[in-house]
């Protein structure tokens, strides 16, 4: 749901002239983020929204998560995010990229990127080729071992938490029935019962970090002959701290 107008902040990250220049502005637009892109750099801003497993209601919130993701993502995807800039107001109710005033927004600026790139487009493409691939197999790995073990709970009942959020996002999203979302969290729960003695294993085993959380092809690009993971979950721990082949399923749907 969307708490908060953001329409003067979205016209004003359109204008050229924001950026000190007269390049055209491209808008994409997400569930819970717009990203504009001008000239070699991109901004990132967080939609006022707030959902069953995201909170970017308030500026500061939606601050705090800016930094939180250039925190996260700056790991795995060096040269690719330069920083959070603060919108503030200025006198005469205008307002301004990294000014001295009231805050009222944040965005992420990032080095603008190929689209040709982003593994997506290059899997439709057919570009993806074993060494591309076992270079990605490889960063993955390399990425899940340094990321922090998670021992907050059983394996079953950290998956039964990802449920519950799947749920509750089903509850308000218009794409699926009722039924149809009562027969799907029937399905998930059944498996979820038939394979917990595993799913806590693999907790005792260390298999459970604080991972990707939406690895999947859109979110890794090359960038210097080399992938790059970005985009990772920054704004719900939950979500993110999760069984690593969890993880990796998300990039497993799109190559199936």
């Amino acid at each position: 749901m969307i708490v908060e107008d953001q329409e003067s902040v979205t016209s004003m990250l359109m204008n050229p002239a924001t950026y000190g220049g007269n390049d055209a502005v491209e808008a994409i637009e997400t569930h819970i983020s717009r990203i504009f892109l001008v000239g070699r750099r991109a901004f990132k801003m967080k939609r006022a929204v707030k959902l069953p497993y995201v909170d970017f209601s308030t500026a500061a919130l939606r601050l705090a998560a800016c930094e939180k993701e250039v925190e996260l993502n700056s790991k795995t995807a060096p040269g690719l995010y330069l920083g959070v800039r603060r919108i503030t107001r200025q006198a005469g109710d205008g307002l301004a990229l990294n000014g001295a005033g009231e805050l009222v927004d944040a965005v992420i600026e990032m080095v603008r990127f190929d689209q040709s790139k982003l593994l997506d487009r290059m899997a439709v493409g057919g570009d993806l080729t074993p060494a591309l691939m076992t270079a990605v197999a490889r960063m993955i790995v390399q990425y899940h071992r340094g990321v922090p073990q998670i021992h907050d709970g059983s394996g079953s009942s950290n998956l039964a938490d990802v449920l519950d959020i799947n749920e509750a996002g089903f509850a308000t999203s218009r794409v699926f029935e009722q039924a149809e979302i009562k027969t799907l969290t029937e399905s998930f729960r059944t498996a979820l019962e038939r394979h917990s003695g595993l799913l806590d294993r693999r907790e005792a085993a260390g298999k459970i970090r604080r991972c990707h959380g939406d690895l999947h092809l859109r979110n890794i690009c090359l960038m210097d002959g080399e992938p790059r993971l970005f985009d990772c979950v920054e704004f719900n721990d939950q979500i993110a701290s999760t069984d690593v082949l969890y993880d990796l399923a998300f990039l497993l749907m799109d190559l199936w």
